[in-house]
């Protein structure tokens, strides 16, 4: 539950930081240019980067990232060229000047750090570092979108293909889609049923979907978090939201089968409301089924 006092520290929170680490001084690092274009070009990196990308990761609007890579052009510090692989995807990249620059900035950004560090005590640094690693997952946390997805779009395929590779190394003897219940694109678009993938900065890192039987029990499918967004919460979240499309839907009762390996995962359905049940359908490769009933 949200509370005042709640919102009050996280606003307290962000005065400190952006006080602490110069953002309100227009020369951010004392470059002379504001933090946007600073971060740009950190983001921009020494292989340069889609422009479309750059907006998808740091979440701005394409007229704010033309404004500022037409400054850092004029500054020298940024070229803007056509992808090679598709001339309709435009790239930016560093030039000399913007890699020396960039180099600064890195330079700048660690004695910065040191700064912040270098007054406290050596139990103090400890905490301060412990924290901010804490807070940082969070708030990667707090930035995962969830969406409905065409089964067929490349992302969705990304991680339906890393789900089915995980199994494959998870299971006692391996994974073969063509021999498990099948949930393709097809049964997973509405109104058949749907797929959500998560996702954070842009970037897929999940997925989960939805069979839909009409006035029967629904099925969930295809749950999968990559392992390096695992430990945010984010399996629960990803079961609410499919559960949100359900209830939606007019779904009373769902129904999901996990193979024994999947600790994590049959961890997370118990913990969930999920109860154990008998047997409700031939998947080769179960050894739990679960059962919940949904509230309106």
């Amino acid at each position: 539950m949200l509370t005042a006092s709640a919102i009050g520290q996280v606003r307290s929170f962000n005065r400190t930081v952006t006080e602490g680490i110069g953002v309100l001084d227009d020369r951010f690092l004392g470059r002379g240019r504001p933090v946007g274009e600073s971060r740009l070009l950190w983001e921009i990196g020494r292989t340069g980067a889609e422009i479309r990308g750059l907006r998808a990761r740091l979440g701005l609007d394409s007229g704010y990232v033309s404004r500022v890579l037409r400054s850092l052009g004029r500054q020298g510090l940024v070229r803007i060229r056509a992808s090679r692989a598709d001339r309709r995807v435009r790239r930016a990249c560093l030039t000399a000047k913007g890699l020396a620059e960039r180099a600064v900035l890195d330079r700048r950004s660690d004695a910065l750090a040191e700064r912040l560090l270098q007054p406290l005590n050596d139990r103090q640094r400890a905490a301060l570092v412990a924290a901010m690693t804490n807070v940082d997952r969070l708030l990667q946390a707090s930035m995962v979108r969830f969406a409905v997805e065409r089964p067929r779009s490349p992302d969705a395929r990304w991680c339906v293909d890393q789900y089915f590779a995980e199994l494959e190394a998870r299971f006692d003897a391996g994974f073969d889609p063509a021999l498990s219940i099948s949930a393709d694109a097809r049964e997973l678009t509405w109104p058949a049923g749907l797929l959500i993938v998560a996702r954070l900065r842009g970037r897929p890192i999940g997925c989960g979907a939805l069979k839909l039987h009409g006035r029967a029990p629904a099925e969930v499918k295809r749950m999968w978090i990559a392992p390096d967004a695992r430990g945010l919460g984010l399996g629960a979240r990803l079961l609410q939201e499919l559960e949100r499309h359900a209830r939606d839907a007019g779904v009373r009762v769902l129904r999901l089968e996990t193979n024994r390996a999947l600790r994590e995962a049959i961890a997370l359905y118990r913990r969930a409301g999920y109860v154990e049940v008998d047997r409700f359908n031939d998947e080769p490769y179960a050894h739990h089924w679960f059962e919940k009933r949904l509230r309106r």
